[in-house]
């Protein structure tokens, strides 16, 4: 089933129990968050999605990794359980619903080979990279200009740095082992273009309880 981009797919929930099983290295977490920032993405984008990452599965400790860059810590990694139970350290649930994905092409490619190693390492050697703020403020100009009546101007792509905002991290990090996600023409990768991906297969909404 191919993941909508538009409306959330409300009508699969899936207990995280359930899917957690079937989940792969580098499988994709969406969210639509309820937070202003999220919003923010939404509008950029004309889409329900406004996060993306990635998960790394690590049985010998019994832990769903997600590896992502988020606003205030950039690249980080944190158990994907976090979102159900304890989002913002004091036990409330991440503000939003959350979909799992998988992109066939990737694993078509790297799962089970020695491409995996090196997409986790490019990873893992990100980890603390900052969070590109002035790629979101330069966002954020684009989705004020969309309001006022001036003449649009061709998008240009932004320019790539050592920040991320998260579609740029998971991107990236695809990009390591030459599996692309193709770019809309806002300028910039965004959550909304991995859901667009024709490889990009929708495995269940996560049922937060």
């Amino acid at each position: 089933m191919t993941i909508a981009w538009k409306s959330f797919p409300s009508a699969v929930l899936t207990k995280y129990s359930t899917l957690r099983p079937q989940l792969k290295d580098g499988d994709l977490l969406f969210c639509s968050g309820s937070y202003w920032f999220s919003n923010l993405i939404q509008s950029a984008t004309e889409s329900v999605w406004s996060h993306v990452a990635f998960v790394m599965t690590l049985p010998s400790i019994d832990r769903v990794m997600v590896l992502e860059s988020v606003e205030s810590r950039g690249v980080r990694t944190v158990p994907l359980s976090k979102y159900l139970h304890d989002y913002d350290n004091n036990g409330n649930p991440y503000k939003g619903g959350m979909a799992l994905a998988r992109h066939n092409g990737f694993q078509d490619k790297v799962a089970g080979s020695a491409t995996q190693k090196i997409f986790g390492q490019f990873a893992v050697d990100r980890f603390g990279y900052p969070y590109d703020n002035d790629e979101i403020a330069k966002i954020a100009a684009r989705v004020v200009s969309d309001y006022l009546p001036f003449p649009k101007r061709t998008r240009r792509k932004l320019e790539r740095d050592k920040e991320y905002i998260c579609s740029e991290y998971v991107w990236e990090c695809y990009g390591s082992v030459g599996v692309q996600v193709p770019w809309s023409d806002n300028g910039f990768i965004a959550p909304a273009d991995f859901a667009r991906a024709s490889d990009v297969k929708l495995l269940g909404v996560i049922q937060n309880k």
